[in-house]
């Protein structure tokens, strides 16, 4: 027979700019008002692809956790499908935020915000602009457009081009946007081509679900000109960095550079690859570091055994 688990998994949905975000709320039991997190994803995945890993360990530690879906992508609202606009990815966060304060089974006051790849970029971002919140992570963060353009590599960069320009006339005609793929083999047009983005996107998706590798191509020029590792510096409370020294997407070098600008900043260097960072014994070092990082600053209390 199964043992409990020592939390409880809630699907929920909350309101965003013109649509809908969806999530799932991990309570710990035998908790009351514990401190939460709010987990956002990378370049155009879905809170299925290894975040309800991350989510479900917090809450074991006592940690309730918000893992959720940018519109746009999965079964969250949003037209067109696979519109991956920063704007709106950040207002979503904001609507996350907004969501954890409605709840009365949390204690609003203890917040915290969790990202990754991409997603990192934006808890930097996000952690600039709340004040209020508790403690930041910004996992493999994507930290620097122009030094990810540069890893891309110039040729692949090019090659995007075409796909670009047809997107962008789709956009005033009002139809349906060209899109680029996500993850492609090296030296192939997308927004991650090293040699281990594929076959680590790949690994993300769970047995039975099917992900679109894709995304509007109108997106390009924003990506390469977003830089949230600059907001590092107005970033007030802890915030935890865990960067991998050898991250073919978001070069580990830049990302240094901007978390020691943290006022509060504390930094966390894995030998371990951009995706290694979500499966295996690289998540176990980092998913422990994180609840040692989450618990000094939220306080939480345990949550109750299941044996």
């Amino acid at each position: 027979m199964t043992a409990p688990q020592p939390f409880i998994r809630h699907n929920v949905t909350f309101p965003s700019g013109d649509s809908t975000c969806t999530g799932w709320l991990y309570l710990p039991t035998g908790v009351t008002a514990p401190p939460v997190v709010v987990l956002g994803h990378g370049l155009g995945a879905t809170r299925e692809m290894r975040l309800d890993a991350f989510a479900e360990r917090f809450a074991q530690a006592g940690i309730a956790s918000l893992a959720f879906t940018y519109r746009h992508f999965g079964d969250s609202g949003g037209h067109p499908r696979q519109l991956l606009s920063i704007k709106r990815q950040l207002a979503d966060w904001d609507s996350a935020l907004a969501y954890v304060k409605t709840r009365h089974d949390v204690d609003r006051a203890r917040v915290a915000v969790w990202g990754s790849s991409f997603g990192g970029g934006h808890a930097i971002t996000v952690a600039s602009r709340h004040p209020e919140l508790r403690a930041a992570v910004a996992q493999c963060p994507f930290t620097d457009g122009l030094a990810s353009a540069l890893a891309l590599g110039p040729v692949a960069s090019l090659r995007m081009t075409p796909v670009l320009a047809r997107d962008l006339t789709a956009r005033v005609r009002g139809k349906a946007p060209a899109m680029v793929p996500i993850a492609a083999a090296p030296g192939s047009p997308a927004l991650m081509n090293a040699p281990d983005a594929l076959p680590g996107y790949q690994a993300l998706q769970p047995p039975g679900k099917t992900f679109r590798n894709e995304v509007a191509a109108r997106v390009i020029p924003t990506i390469a000109g977003y830089r949230p590792g600059r907001a590092a510096k107005k970033v007030a409370m802890p915030i935890l960095f865990c960067v991998s020294n050898t991250d073919s997407v978001t070069p580990p070098a830049q990302t240094l550079r901007y978390a020691r600008t943290a006022p509060q900043g504390e930094i966390k260097r894995y030998d371990a690859g951009h995706f290694d960072f979500y499966t295996g014994e690289t998540f176990e070092e980092l998913v422990r570091d994180q609840i040692e990082f989450l618990a000094r600053q939220l306080h939480p209390a345990p949550a109750a055994s299941t044996t």
